[in-house]
């Protein structure tokens, strides 16, 4: 740990991360809601939106590792959470491993979604992709454009031309 422990920083750090998390945590699921019920309009922003949070919270947990002084690629191994705060005060012990512990339910609950979210996804491309290749069994699994350029089969943004 640094030579000087902030403990009024640590905290901070810590809510600023919690609260981030849970933001993260509501936009996503507000994607997640577009999505399922094919809602379009306004996803770009949606999602832009969950990356901007992304982004804020790389920022801060950057700020976390500087002030638990634990640095992964050089020097010894970084000491694990709880050996850092086992010499602070035991209410400062107290409040920063309940923060640490509420910090890492708050990902694995968004971990959950997003795994959930993700096997749908992936389960709605299988299907389209299938439905694709029963309707149009002589293109050899094969997409085109409408002027007959091969395209890639990863189905990110497929439309369909209903008008025949």
């Amino acid at each position: 740990m640094k030579e000087v422990f902030d403990f009024e920083s640590c905290v901070s750090v810590f809510n600023r991360e919690i609260e981030l998390l849970k933001a993260i945590f509501a936009a996503q699921e507000t994607v997640r809601k577009a999505v399922l019920n094919r809602e379009w309009d306004g996803l770009d922003d949606k999602t832009g939106e969950v990356g901007r949070l992304g982004e804020e919270f790389a920022v801060l947990e950057e700020e976390r590792v500087g002030l638990f002084g634990e640095s992964g690629t050089e020097g010894p191994a970084p000491k694990p959470f709880y050996e850092l705060v086992k010499d602070l005060p035991l209410e400062e012990q107290r409040e920063l491993t309940r923060l640490h512990r509420e910090l890492k339910m708050e990902t694995l609950k968004m971990k959950a979604l997003n795994e959930s979210f993700m096997a749908y996804l992936n389960e709605a491309k299988a299907v389209a992709a299938a439905y694709i290749e029963a309707v149009y069994p002589a293109r050899g699994g094969k997409l085109y454009t409408r002027k007959g350029c091969r395209v890639s089969q990863d189905l990110k943004s497929i439309v369909f031309n209903s008008h025949f």
